[in-house]
């Protein structure tokens, strides 16, 4: 005679036990298990970005490279975002003031180089 501890109903129940008070928990909010506050704040950061590059007519690969730190997806949803809300609602997008690296050292033209090494050879020899 099997022994009540382990009779087949006595088990079926404890496992439909289980499964009820696991299924119960998959919806509770456990701390510490939940998505990172910092990922979902950086995630915001890199969407108000993008809108801000659309805004200022800035395209996204210049974005890109100005907020090399921030997720390149999000940067472009955020550009997304913008660029139907402006479509939609005309707004006009206001040029951005920054610049970005000065161009001096790469616009000087190659006389300009040349001269004073020229000058200076000249007047040593």
């Amino acid at each position: 005679m099997p022994s009540p501890r382990h009779s087949p109903a006595l088990t079926l129940t404890r496992t439909a036990l289980v499964a009820v008070t696991l299924l119960a928990l998959v919806g509770c909010d456990i701390p510490g298990l939940g998505p990172d506050p910092r990922a979902l704040a950086r995630d915001a950061e890199a969407q108000a970005i993008g809108g801000a590059c659309r805004f200022a007519t800035r395209g996204l690969e210049d974005c890109y490279t100005l907020n090399p730190r921030s997720s390149k997806a999000q940067i472009f949803a955020g550009w997304k975002e913008m660029d139907q809300y402006m479509r939609e609602n005309k707004v006009e997008p206001v040029p951005s003031a920054l610049t970005t690296a000065p161009k001096a050292a790469t616009e000087a033209e190659p006389g300009e180089d040349e001269a004073p090494a020229k000058a200076g050879s000249r007047s040593r020899g």
